[in-house]
């Protein structure tokens, strides 16, 4: 879908350093904190073990389905629901289950393992695995068991002005520009100018200047969607590695990559955030087509994959603080 300009003059960073998320409450460092952060991490290396089974064409189709399916909750997390159990259908923690469906979670019911920002870990339980709750008048279903087949074409909002703004504060200017009908858009290391990067609005608004260090290219005569879908696929090649990274605690330095993975990456972050926003998008077509050529997918990381998805869709949503440098 787009041309990745590879030849980055960064110098090299560690790989496969980056920020965990199950370990963004650092103020703890207690021996007993150490130890609850390293289980966490021994038993999502044994399920990230077991996701190998995904590199069958097949199974990772239904993957990323049941990932785009699972809106309500972050790639990463609907990817942990899917390793545990593939059929699950609506998955939520128990207080959740009493306090908005009235519903409690069944004597021997199977909890299910995700992560939480502040964690290290909470347990969710699928409908299945719950009843209706006697002391409760009402009792409900979340309307996505309710009416699972339900067809509903989304439209991109503020979405693309707020990811587009939020890109700024990595260093990547968004620029739209004539490039005919077959070209959607590309990104490339340019450095040089500074973008001005607002850290709040009120009460007064207050901004940094943070130095250029990508360019993303848009085509002016696509339609709103088609360059949302565009932005998503080249932050998807960003924040993949695929092109460096300034910081290695931002995001992974994976440059190097064949050509394959790095679109394979991409296509897949672009299907993930755009179908759970229920737009269609051409990666869609991409990811069928190869999906059904091909019985194996390329050597990806479904780590970055899914953690990169998160955060354009977090960057979506919501303005972000600009980054901090690591102390070196």
């Amino acid at each position: 879908m787009a041309n990745v300009d590879t030849n980055v003059t960064h110098p090299p960073h560690p790989t496969d350093a980056q920020a965990s998320l199950w370990d963004s409450n650092r103020e703890d460092t207690s021996p007993a904190a150490e130890w609850d952060k390293d289980s966490v991490r021994r038993s999502l290396d044994e399920l990230f073990s077991l996701a190998r089974q995904y590199r069958s064409s097949k199974d990772y189709q239904e993957l990323i389905r049941f990932v785009a399916r699972f809106r309500w909750y972050a790639p990463f997390n609907a990817m942990l629901v899917h390793i545990q159990m593939p059929g699950a259908t609506f998955v939520a923690p128990p207080h959740r289950w009493l306090s908005e469906y009235g519903r409690r979670v069944t004597a021997g019911a199977r909890p299910l393992v995700i992560l939480q920002p502040m964690g290290p870990v909470m347990f969710v339980f699928d409908v299945a695995d719950t009843e209706p709750d006697p002391k409760c008048e009402e009792s409900s279903l979340p309307r996505e068991v309710e009416h699972p087949f339900e067809v509903r074409r989304g439209k991109i909002r503020g979405e693309l002005t707020q990811t587009i703004e939020n890109a700024k504060r990595d260093g990547v200017a968004v620029a739209e520009c004539q490039a005919g009908s077959q070209s959607a858009g590309l990104i490339r290391v340019a450095e040089g100018k500074k973008l001005k990067v607002f850290v709040k609005l009120r009460p007064k608004a207050e901004f940094e200047w943070v130095l250029q260090r990508f360019e993303l290219l848009l085509n002016e005569d696509h339609s709103t969607e088609t360059m949302y879908a565009t932005l998503v696929h080249e932050l998807g090649h960003l924040y993949c590695g695929h092109l460096g990274t300034p910081d290695d605690t931002w995001w992974p330095d994976r440059r190097g990559l064949p050509d394959d993975v790095c679109e394979f990456e991409a296509e897949s972050i672009c299907y993930l955030v755009c179908s759970r926003l229920r737009v269609e998008n051409p990666s869609d077509v991409y990811l069928s087509r190869y999906l059904g050529n091909q019985e194996e997918i390329p050597p990806i990381s479904l780590d970055c994959l899914m953690k990169a998805a998160g955060l354009i869709e977090q960057m979506g949503r919501e303005r972000l603080k600009p980054r901090k440098k690591t102390e070196r």
